[in-house]
């Protein structure tokens, strides 16, 4: 596991370093406008989330205080899809253990997860996944999460990196902007 956090041979700049890179794509972001609702700002985070881990999904779900979902937003599904699923995610399955204990999680395929079930009807079918909490203050208020990436490729810790930058910037949204 030590190996999977080691610099590579190839990462001579600052400019390959993901945590830098999703530093910048922010900076891009804020630096062309913050859109005045929450939700659309988040929007933003989850659709970076996507692009920079090469995810086909992206979501990033708000909790309350008893781990009721208060905001859900998704990237890369059609209006119609969306409309589909007629709910966010319960939390339940590997998105409900990171979101009762904190920690990441990271999963190559999730037909062979043991805690893989509780996908709404009509969710889309996914392989892998990432995901990452998203903290406020001492709360755990959601989490922030990538699926199938490179159509099914296992997420990297370049990806987490990338996810636990995004995650902060969300967390500040929803400290400011959301309670």
């Amino acid at each position: 596991m030590l190996q999977d956090m080691a610099p590579t041979a190839s990462r001579n700049t600052i400019a390959d370093d993901p945590e830098y890179q999703a530093l910048l794509r922010l900076a891009e972001t804020v630096a062309a406008g913050t859109p005045p609702k929450p939700l659309d700002a988040l929007e933003q985070v989850a659709a970076l989330a996507r692009e920079m881990t090469h995810a086909r999904y992206a979501a990033l779900v708000i909790t309350g205080d008893n781990d009721d979902v208060e905001g859900f937003v998704v990237s890369g599904l059609s209006p119609e899809e969306e409309r589909r699923l007629k709910a966010a995610p319960g939390g339940h399955g590997p998105l409900g253990t990171m979101r009762q204990d904190g920690l990441a999680v990271r999963i190559d395929d999730l037909s062979e997860h043991r805690q893989s079930f509780g996908f709404p009807p009509k969710h889309p079918e996914m392989k892998t996944l990432l995901g990452v909490p998203l903290w406020v203050q001492t709360s755990l208020r959601g989490a922030l999460y990538a699926t199938d990436r490179n159509e099914g490729e296992p997420f990297r810790h370049d990806d987490e990196v990338i996810l636990q930058v995004l995650a902060r910037h969300a967390s500040s949204i929803i400290a400011s902007r959301w309670y």
